[in-house]
């Protein structure tokens, strides 16, 4: 069964977040490169935990562009966790507001795309 649009339009956000995470993990792998890494062991475990962050993402993506409610559930934990590091990152000082915005706003459209489909998902389905 194919997703309706809602869920197409969360997928789309989930895809971009996963392709986003893969280019931070490239710059810091470029980074990594050119010695910019003061602990190795640290700087591979970033890349890596990033690498499967970014797979959880696409994984979500697909799963919710077929109307899966497991790839829902786990996008709206990302889009959870995106909102409190936009929301965390309001702390530092000076607050990086491109850091804040690029990292809270797509996550919270995520979030409302995503019970936005949950709902519509259910209106559709009929009880059993």
């Amino acid at each position: 069964m194919r997703a309706p649009g809602l869920a197409l339009a969360a997928a789309a956000v989930l895809a971009i977040e996963g392709v986003a995470l893969i280019v931070f993990a490239l710059i810091e792998l470029l980074g990594l490169g050119a010695g910019d890494a003061s602990s190795l062991p640290t700087a591979l475990a970033l890349i890596v935990l990033t690498l499967i962050g970014a797979a959880a993402l696409v994984a979500f993506a697909f799963g919710t562009r077929a109307g899966r409610s497991w790839a829902r559930s786990g996008g709206v934990v990302f889009q959870v966790l995106a909102v409190a590091i936009a929301l965390a990152s309001l702390t530092v000082q000076p607050v990086v507001w491109a850091f804040t915005a690029g990292v809270g706003l797509p996550g919270l459209v995520g979030f409302v795309l995503l019970i936005a489909s949950a709902r519509a998902e259910g209106a559709r389905t009929p009880e059993a």
